[in-house]
Formats: C-alpha cells, structure tokens, sequence
C-alpha cells in the first residue's frame, strides 16, 4: 500500500475537448516532504493543480487523497479533507479585514472548527506577527509581502494535510522570498505534504526531498536532489527538451 498522501496515477487532462495539456501525468506526495515540480513556462505547471484541486476534471487517471479517489471533486470540499492550495494569484478578500480573512476558511466549518479558532488564531498570529498589528486592516491596503504573508497565515489556520503552492516568490523582494521559503519548510516539518512550483529552480531544487520535471504536459524525469547536482543549468535544459 502507497505511503503518500496524495497521488496521480496516468492523469490526462485539459482545457478543450482534443487538446491534453497533460498526458498521463504520475507523482506522488507524501507526509512531511516537499516535492518540487519544475518546467519551462506552458509547461503545464498550472494546469496541474487545476486539476488536482477540482478546477478541471481529468479526461482519464485517477487523483487520490490519503486513498480515496478525488477526480473532479467540488474545490471547496477538498479543504475537508485536508487539502489547501495557495495559488500564484491572491485568492484574498481585499475589502475584508486580515482578521476576517483568516476567520472566513473555518466560519463555514464550525462543526469541526468551532471550539478551535480562537486558540488558532492566536497560534496563526504568534507565527506570523507582522499580521497582528494589521488585524484591522483590509486585506487589499496590504504591502505585497504582507499580502503573501496572510496567503500562507490562512493554509496555517486551515492546517491542511497536503498544500499545493504555486510561485509563491513571484514579484516578492529577495529579503521577504527567503521568509516564504522558510514557512514552505515550516510547512513539511509540521508533517504536512507540499507539492511546490516556483520559478527560482534552484531554490526549489535544494528544498525539496524529490523533484519532477514537467515537459510539454509530461514527467520528463523526477528523483532526489542529488539526481540534480551538477551544472543544474545546463541539466535543466536537457530535460525540458532545449538544444544548445
């Protein structure tokens, strides 16, 4: 039986009738690891977690969470079973407050957060303190980096089991970029499996515990980091398919 948390068994999957953008795609997450995905631009990065998190429904393969098959399933029934995704773009309310933004993810489940969230809110700000003194103020009058500070905050209140994050350094400073990368490990040493895309290669080769490569909607090569040392550049190109 897989030890992961989540898994793509042959997933094929697209955005028009005949046209796959991925093709019969296979990775897998596991509990505590970060495993990074990297590909040139169109690759299919995006796509790939559209899919896995329910945007788009696979043409053929199985999507599985902790077993269970979760092809084309509803967005917001995935949080439930402990599956976050914090897309490149904000997925923010700008005209809530940071407080109700970080509140609005477990009000609609008080059943199973009720007795809970004050007590998380206080660890989610002791985390993530320069959200403390901006609990008043709406989401869209924060700094970029703030912004992307409260995009993982809400993945913290949540603490889901698997997280897909995708660029989450994209137009960040290279001081508040670092503080991301540090909450991503933060992330898999609470245990929680993390599935992450980033344009930093490096960064995202040296983080993580396996690495794939996405070429042209296909797994062109995966392993561990120390399948990618080297003159990471010049590998790169080879694995997506450039010639010199």
């Amino acid at each position: 039986m897989s030890d992961a948390l989540l898994e793509l068994d042959g997933v094929t999957s697209g955005y028009m009738g005949d046209i796959d953008v991925l093709r019969n795609v296979s990775l897998s997450i596991r509990q505590g690891h970060i495993s990074g995905l990297i590909g040139l631009n169109g690759a299919g990065k995006s796509t790939l977690f559209k899919t896995i998190y329910g945007f788009l429904k696979p043409k053929s393969g199985a999507i599985r969470l902790h077993g269970q098959d979760i092809s084309g399933r509803e967005p917001h029934t995935l949080i439930d079973d402990g599956l976050w995704y914090i897309p490149q773009e904000s997925s923010l309310f700008p005209y809530l407050t940071v407080e109700e933004n970080l509140l609005l993810p477990l009000q609609g489940r008080r059943a199973r957060y009720g007795d809970v969230m004050a007590a998380r809110l206080e660890d989610t700000l002791q985390k993530f303190p320069v959200l403390r003194e901006k609990l008043r103020a709406q989401a869209g009058d924060l700094s970029g980096g703030q912004q992307k500070s409260l995009e993982f905050a809400k993945a913290y209140m949540v603490q889901p089991r698997v997280c897909l994050i995708d660029e989450p350094s994209i137009g960040l400073a290279p001081k508040v970029a670092m503080e991301v990368f540090q909450w991503i490990k933060a992330f898999a040493a609470s245990g929680m499996g993390i599935l992450l895309v980033d344009h930093n290669v490096r960064r995202v080769v040296s983080m993580s515990d396996h690495i794939y490569v996405l070429s042209l909607g296909e797994i062109t090569a995966s392993g561990a980091p120390e399948d990618f040392q080297g003159d990471l550049h010049a590998q790169v190109k080879e694995w997506l398919g450039i010639t010199f």
